[in-house]
């Protein structure tokens, strides 16, 4: 089969498309998959350039999220049959085979039926950036109708699901963006409003839009700067939820004297630490977002979708940063 593979860390060229031995079943509870598209997430890039989170995973398929056809299943797998089409967030982290490739076997726990109204692409784009967004949401911050909201970068992959979610529990939204074509994006999805961080300061205009209250809760989607800065757009007993390091020179005073709760999500945790509980959980969250999909109540923007074979080119394009929804491989 086609597989992209990496064999060393650093820049988007260490990335090959090759030919390599097709898996093969070798649990009697796995499924084959003929994977029709992979989505492109940030991750990904970063673990190219700084080293798969596995040991002893080099050489290693990025890739985590996937969506494609069952081709083969285990004596004893139950839940899928050849035919059936799946989505799912599983391996690319080193060792475990990602989903830049033409097949993928695993565990059909892991997996969920794709929702039938979008394709392929679609699908391949969201189970990571959805997992992500309600348990920073619902699991970290616990958040409630009634409450009011700020995500960050609500344009992005985990930005655009997370305004959706949050509208559909009847929460206030209000969301940062760079420009003005995805503050008329980021509004057509039910955001509140739509700040444009490089005109204005966000944390004066989130206090003014809040009567001087901060938000209830704040979903950082950025990184340590903006971790920082949120910390005094956050209303007091408020939740502060961060997708990655704040890093080790955040000052907490603030932090505390607001009695904010800090809440870290990564969805990656349950594959890393072998967390089988936790992964049915989330595979219970793609049921819930598959039937949200269906209903027309959540929508996954794609902006661009490459052929398997430039996979350099799509790991140069999100680390621009500068994608509005996601990116997609098709193979």
């Amino acid at each position: 089969m086609k597989a992209v593979v990496m064999r060393d860390t650093g820049g988007p060229e260490v990335l090959f498309l090759e030919e390599i031995e097709e898996p093969t079943i070798t649990s009697a509870t796995q499924i084959k998959i003929r994977i029709k598209a992979a989505g492109v997430n940030p991750v990904d890039a970063k673990l190219r350039r700084r080293g798969v989170l596995l040991p002893d995973g080099l050489p290693a398929i990025p890739g985590c999220d996937g969506a494609g056809v069952v081709v083969e299943t285990g004596n004893k797998a139950t839940r899928f049959r050849a035919g059936d089409e799946v989505w799912y967030c599983n391996g690319g982290l080193g060792g475990l085979q990602g989903n830049y490739a033409d097949f993928a076997v695993l565990e059909e726990h892991v997996c969920c039926r794709k929702p039938v109204s979008i394709d392929f692409i679609h699908a391949a784009a969201a189970p990571l950036i959805l997992i992500t967004a309600w348990e920073a949401l619902f699991g970290r911050a616990r958040l409630t109708d009634e409450r009011t909201l700020l995500v960050h970068a609500g344009a992005g992959g985990v930005g655009h699901v997370a305004i959706q979610l949050a509208k559909q529990a009847g929460v206030r939204v209000l969301t940062t963006v760079s420009t003005p074509e995805k503050q008329a994006f980021v509004t057509s999805l039910g955001a509140d409003e739509a700040i444009l961080y490089r005109d204005q300061g966000f944390v004066d205009e989130v206090l003014r839009l809040t009567d001087g209250r901060g938000a209830d809760v704040v979903l950082d989607t950025v990184g340590s700067e903006v971790f920082k800065q949120s910390i005094a757009a956050t209303a007091h007993y408020g939740d502060l939820v961060t997708l990655l390091d704040p890093g080790v020179e955040t000052d907490w005073k603030e932090a505390r004297n607001r009695n904010l709760r800090i809440g870290f999500t990564l969805m990656l945790t349950p594959m890393l630490r072998d967390l089988p509980q936790a992964r049915v959980n989330q595979v219970a969250i793609l049921r819930d977002c598959a039937e949200m999909i269906d209903s027309g109540a959540l929508k996954i923007s794609v902006s661009e979708h490459l052929p398997l074979d430039q996979a350099v080119q799509a790991h140069r394009l999100i680390e621009q940063g500068r994608t509005q929804g996601k990116l997609v491989l098709v193979t």
